[in-house]
């Protein structure tokens, strides 16, 4: 489990583009990145 405070695990995710991204080559790339996840997405109700 995740803290507050803890580093991001290195994750390998797709983009918006469809281009898989894996989290520190973000970071290293552009310092500010942001990573979103909505729970709710694609479900029903």
């Amino acid at each position: 489990m995740l803290h507050a405070g803890d580093r991001a695990p290195d994750l390998k995710l797709p983009s918006t583009s469809g281009e898989d991204l894996q989290l520190s080559d973000a970071f290293r790339r552009h310092r500010a990145t942001v990573l979103a996840f909505y729970v709710f997405d694609f479900t029903p109700g």
